[in-house]
């Protein structure tokens, strides 16, 4: 009787131990699936910010003022025809 009772006694503790672990990973699943919901969230937040600080309208008043660029007028730009380069064979 003493033997089935300490058996009985082992299995519930190891039973509530499992199930304790469980919670606890739970837990920290839950917290890292928010911190990646919160981290993608920004990524989109800081991908939108590049686009709009990398667009030529936001550029071009910048290089104009610091570097004197300017976008050439269709006059000044000539269309240089693309050859293939010669083949070296080993």
């Amino acid at each position: 009787m003493a033997l089935a009772l300490v058996g009985f006694l082992i299995v519930t503790v190891s039973v509530i131990a499992r199930r304790s672990a469980g919670r606890a990973l739970q837990r920290d699943l839950t917290t890292i699936q928010r911190t990646r919901t919160q981290l993608s969230g920004e990524q989109i937040k800081l991908e939108a910010e590049i686009r709009s600080a990398s667009s030529r309208t936001r550029l071009a008043p910048l290089v104009e003022q610091s570097l004197g660029m300017r976008v050439p007028a269709d006059t000044q730009v000539i269309d240089l025809q693309v050859t293939e380069a010669p083949r070296v064979t080993p």
